[in-house]
C-alpha cells in the first residue's frame, strides 16, 4: 500500500522515533505518547496501520488503543508491541482483534515484515469491500461489471417491460435461468408465478403432459385431471430451459400456444386460454438445428423476438474477482468472510472455465470446505486451475505469511467474530478447544 498512514503509540520517545525511522519508507508516520493522545489522533483521521506498546502509564494501555481502533476504524490492523516473554498478554491481544504482536527489543526485519503484511491485509479488505459494493450495485441476476455483461444488463432492462417472448442463448453454466428470473422480477408480471422447466430432463413421452396437462384416463397412469405448467404459470412467466431438446410434435404444439394463447390438455378437445410470457433458453445453435431438420423455423422466429446472448466466463475474465468474492461470501464458514490472495485471483482469472460460472462456484465452495486458514491461495485450488500440491502460498516474496500464521490469524478472527466464545469458535472451525489454543499459538516464532 503506497503512502500508508501509520500511527505509533508508545510512552518512550526513543522507541517512537525508532519506529518512525523504520516505518517511514512505508508511509506517513504519526506519533502519540499515550492512549489518550492516540484516541485524539484516531478521531482526527483514518490510519492504515497502528502500532501500540502494550504497557504504558495510566490512563489505559495498549489494549485501550486496540479497542479504540476496533471501534472507530474496524478494518485497520493493530500490531501490539510487548515486553519479551509476555506471550500470554500477546495472545490476549490477538484474541481481542490485534493483527499481530512484536517483542521488545525490536527486530528490525520482523517489524518491517509484520507491517507489510498488515498493510497488505488492509489493502485486501478494502479491495474486497469494493468488490462487495460492486456486486450489490450490480444486477441481482449476474455478478460483474465487464462491458459484455453491462450490455446484457441493458438488454434485460429494455426487454423486461414488454410481453414478447425472449430467447436466451449461451454455454452451459453462464446463468441463463438467472437472467430469466431477472426479466420476470423486472416485468409487470413480477407478482405472478415464475415456473422453470428443464426440457432436457423430461422424456418426449411425458413432455406434452408436463407442458399442457392431461385429462383423467387420457393415458395409463392418468388417475385424475392435471394442469400443465402453462396453466400454472398463467399471469406470470414460463421459462423453458434447453428448448433445443424438445421433439417436433411438442414444437408444433408450442407454436400454436404462442400464436393463439391457448392450450389443450392431453385427452381433451376444449382449449384453455393462458396468459403466459415465454422465456426460452438453449446452449445449442438453433439455426443449425433448423438446417438439420431438427427444429421448426417458424417456432424459432416466434421464440426469438428478443435475443439475449450470455458471454462465456472466459470472455469476461475481469468479472472473476467479483464472482469469487460473491461465492466466497455465500459459502463462508460460520459467516466469517475469507480473503482471496491476489495470486489466487490471477490463477482463477487465467483459467478458461469450460463450465463457466457454475464451475467457478463449485471450485470456490470446494476450496472453502477444505480450507482452515480463512485465506484462499493457489494451493487451495486443484490443477490446472491452481496448484493443490503446493504446501505454502506462493506470494509476494517474503511478505506473505506462512500457512501456520494464517491458521492462527483465522482462528483469532473467528474467535473475535463470536465475541470471544472459545467453544463456539472451536465449533465453527470444526476443532476441539485444545486444537483451537494450538492454532492461536501456531507460528509463534515466525512473527
Amino acid at each position: 500500500m503506497s503512502s500508508a498512514r501509520i500511527l505509533v503509540v508508545d510512552d518512550d520517545p526513543q522507541a517512537r522515533d525508532l519506529l518512525q525511522r523504520l516505518l517511514g519508507p512505508l508511509g506517513a508516520v504519526t506519533q502519540a505518547p499515550d492512549p489518550r493522545r492516540a484516541t485524539e489522533r484516531i478521531a482526527e483521521g483514518a490510519f492504515d496501520l497502528v502500532l501500540t506498546d502494550m504497557a504504558m502509564p495510566e490512563p489505559g494501555d495498549g489494549l485501550k488503543v486496540l479497542h479504540e481502533v476496533k471501534t472507530q476504524l474496524p478494518d485497520t490492523p493493530v500490531v501490539v508491541v510487548t515486553a519479551f516473554g509476555n506471550i500470554e498478554g500477546a495472545l490476549d491481544s490477538i484474541q481481542q482483534g490485534a493483527f499481530d504482536y512484536l517483542a521488545k527489543p525490536f527486530d528490525v526485519d520482523a517489524i518491517l515484515r509484520v507491517a507489510r503484511r498488515a498493510l497488505e491485509q488492509k489493502r485486501l479488505v478494502e479491495e474486497n469491500r469494493s468488490l462487495r459494493q460492486q456486486v450489490e450495485r450490480g444486477s441481482p441476476m449476474l455478478v460483474g461489471r465487464s462491458a459484455a455483461l453491462l450490455e446484457v444488463y441493458k438488454q434485460v432492462a429494455r426487454a423486461a417491460a414488454s410481453n414478447v417472448p425472449v430467447l436466451i442463448t449461451g454455454e452451459t453454466g453462464t446463468g441463463k435461468e438467472m437472467v430469466a428470473r431477472a426479466l420476470h422480477k423486472r416485468s409487470p408480471r413480477m407478482n405472478g408465478p415464475f415456473i422453470p422447466v428443464d426440457c432436457g430432463a423430461i422424456t418426449e413421452s411425458l413432455m406434452e403432459s408436463e407442458l399442457f396437462g392431461h385429462a383423467k384416463g387420457s393415458f395409463t397412469g392418468a388417475s385424475g385431471t392435471r394442469r400443465g405448467v402453462f396453466e400454472e404459470a398463467s399471469g406470470g412467466t414460463l421459462f423453458l430451459d434447453e428448448i433445443g431438446d424438445v421433439g417436433m410434435k411438442v414444437q408444433s404444439q408450442l407454436l400454436r400456444v404462442l400464436q393463439e394463447g391457448e392450450i389443450r390438455r392431453v385427452g381433451e378437445s376444449i382449449p384453455v386460454k393462458v396468459d403466459v410470457r415465454v422465456v426460452a433458453a438453449t446452449n445449442k445453435d438453433l439455426k443449425a438445428r433448423v438446417a438439420e431438420g431438427l427444429f421448426r423455423e417458424d417456432l424459432l422466429y416466434r421464440l426469438d423476438v428478443v435475443h439475449l446472448h450470455l458471454p462465456p466466463l472466459r470472455e469476461r475474465s475481469e468479472d472473476i474477482p467479483a464472482l469469487v468474492e460473491h461465492f466466497a461470501g455465500r459459502h463462508a464458514r460460520g459467516g466469517v468472510r475469507p480473503v482471496v490472495t491476489p495470486e489466487a485471483n490471477a490463477r482463477l482469472a487465467a483459467y478458461d472455465w469450460p463450465g463457466n460460472v457454475r464451475q467457478l462456484e463449485n471450485v470456490v465452495a470446494r476450496a472453502l470446505a477444505l480450507n482452515v486458514t480463512g485465506v484462499l491461495g493457489p494451493q487451495d485450488f486443484p490443477e490446472p486451475i491452481g496448484d493443490a500440491s503446493t504446501p505454502k502460498m506462493a506470494g509476494l516474496a517474503g511478505d506473505m505469511p506462512s500457512l501456520a500464521e494464517l491458521s492462527r490469524r483465522y482462528a483469532a478472527q473467528v474467535l473475535q467474530h463470536v465475541g470471544g466464545n472459545k467453544s463456539e469458535a472451536a465449533r465453527l472451525l470444526d476443532v476441539d478447544r485444545k486444537t483451537l489454543y494450538k492454532l492461536l499459538e501456531a507460528a509463534e516464532g515466525e512473527s
